[in-house]
């Protein structure tokens, strides 16, 4: 079977699993992703969803329950991403498979239109203040030749040569110059820094 039919088999298996919720179950686990979207919790708790999938009488194993969560997650996030309506969600939703019933398609159409625009709000927050992450921090002490900085050649300087990991999971180098005094400087701003994590 070739990769794309088993990509629409596959996310037609999960369509059809959602079809199967009620519109009032459908609409509960939503909520649970979407308030997460909003930046309400810390995550989605799967196990409560599978107590009331259970309590409803609804049977999917844990396999079946993670990928309707996975597939819903990513359909908001990419809705919030691109800043969609909700006849904008449904129409994309129906071109990924044909097995949706209207029920469910209502649903989310009713809860997008409700929620789309503080998930987008939110996701644009985070992509604001999502920072590199520190991964590598090396440092060499020379002697300068050429400086824009130094007022006299042959004085001692060191370079900082830093490893940033992106949120987007690339990894990238900076390297720079510092005066002495700007590095003890800097030794010294690092040193209050650590004092006051300590204290968190």
């Amino acid at each position: 079977m070739p990769s794309s039919d088993q990509e629409s088999y596959g996310v037609n298996k999960v369509v059809d699993n959602i079809c199967r919720l009620s519109p009032d179950l459908l609409a509960e686990t939503c909520q649970h992703i979407l308030i997460y979207l909003q930046g309400q919790t810390r995550g989605v708790d799967s196990a409560e969803i599978s107590d009331r999938f259970q309590n409803a009488g609804v049977r999917l194993d844990h396999e079946a329950l993670k990928d309707i969560i996975r597939f819903l997650m990513l359909t908001f996030r990419s809705g919030g991403k691109n800043n969609i309506s909700g006849d904008e969600l449904v129409s994309k939703l129906e071109e990924g498979s044909n097995r949706w019933s209207k029920a469910s398609l209502q649903v989310l159409h009713r809860l997008w239109s409700e929620n789309g625009a503080l998930v987008h709000s939110q996701q644009e927050v985070q992509d604001m203040l999502s920072i590199g992450q520190l991964v590598d921090m090396q440092w060499r002490l020379g002697m300068a030749v050429t400086s824009d900085t130094c007022r006299s050649l042959n004085s001692p300087y060191v370079c900082l040569l830093l490893k940033i990991a992106e949120p987007s999971g690339q990894i990238y180098q900076r390297c720079f110059e510092m005066t002495i005094p700007q590095f003890q400087n800097f030794h010294k701003q690092f040193k209050e820094m650590a004092a006051v994590m300590e204290t968190v």
